[in-house]
């Protein structure tokens, strides 16, 4: 029930991202809030989540299996997207959007409500792996949509996040820790991120209709986070020694759904953002409705 009371809240905010387009339709400008998300808002996310605490390389062997699972996953779906998706923006999205989960607003504080705060350094280091992701492998394929493989790849080099990423590991490497001010500044800034990312997704909710659902791509993309990816990460789980904690934690991570971070991405490279909005919809969805057995599922290690 504590599972299910934390994903509720959280899509509160989603709720009000809708009344508001509801409400003021026109006047409210998504692209802006896209912009204003990616360029500015995120950094303050990545620099408060990578200076919380000091980097121990004893917590990196989750977070390496986390980026293990994603590429070899990602590397089996790249034929098989090809394969059956012949529009170039769909087989981007079949591609890449169930691998870019909500591993930060809703990964984090799902993990801590089930798990305890002790689960907050390998979900803080998986969500860096998921911002390397999101900020490589993710805007190349959605750039796809729209660019060549050139600007494609120049388009990871111009997103702001992967050098503040940089920059922030850096720091944290040579010892820096921010000041109560400056830490409080960062947070606001980071929890700012977090609501506008998930007020975003409510944006781009209102005025999506049934009839734009594409059956197959909607197959795909959950059939691969609820079914594929799970199984790949059950599979390695299952063989290597680790605390149970920490493959629960892991798996959660995984199974966490689409990220708004997909309709952002979408939206900046013009890859269809309502497809992908309705994607991350169902995704949402479909994890709300497994929610109350997920403590069952991460008790299986």
């Amino acid at each position: 029930m504590q599972t299910l009371f934390s994903i509720l809240g959280i899509y509160l905010f989603i709720a009000v991202g809708f009344g508001a387009k509801w409400a003021f339709k026109e006047k409210i400008d998504d692209r802006t809030i896209t912009l204003l998300s990616v360029y500015f808002l995120q950094l303050f996310l990545t620099f408060w989540g990578l200076l919380k605490r000091p980097i121990d390389t004893a917590l990196l062997f989750a977070p390496s299996l986390y980026l293990a699972i994603t590429v070899a996953s990602l590397l089996l779906m790249i034929p098989l997207a090809k394969l059956l998706f012949h529009d170039t923006k769909e087989r981007s999205i079949a591609t890449v959007a169930a691998l870019i989960g909500n591993t930060g607003n809703l990964g984090i504080p799902l993990a801590i409500a089930m798990f305890g705060e002790e689960s907050i350094p390998y979900t803080t280091l998986i969500n860096l792996v998921n911002v390397f992701v999101v900020s490589t492998v993710g805007v190349f394929y959605y750039s796809r949509g729209e660019f060549d493989v050139r600007n494609s790849l120049l388009n990871i080099l111009k997103l702001p996040v992967l050098w503040a990423a940089i920059a922030a590991i850096a720091l944290n490497l040579i010892g820096y820790r921010p000041s109560p001010a400056v830490d409080k500044t960062l947070m606001m800034g980071a929890y700012a991120s977090m609501t506008m990312q998930l007020i975003l997704f409510g944006i781009y909710l209102y005025g999506i209709k049934m009839g734009e659902l594409k059956i197959r791509l909607t197959l795909w993309v959950n059939g691969t986070k609820f079914i594929f990816i799970p199984l790949i990460a059950f599979g390695v789980l299952s063989a290597v020694e680790m605390d149970p904690m920490v493959k629960g934690i892991l798996f959660l991570e995984l199974l966490v759904p689409m990220a708004v971070a997909n309709v952002n991405l979408a939206s900046l490279y013009h890859c269809t953002p309502r497809t992908v909005t309705i994607q991350v919809f169902m995704t949402s969805a479909i994890f709300l409705g497994i929610a109350p057995i997920l403590p069952t599922l991460l008790h299986l290690f």
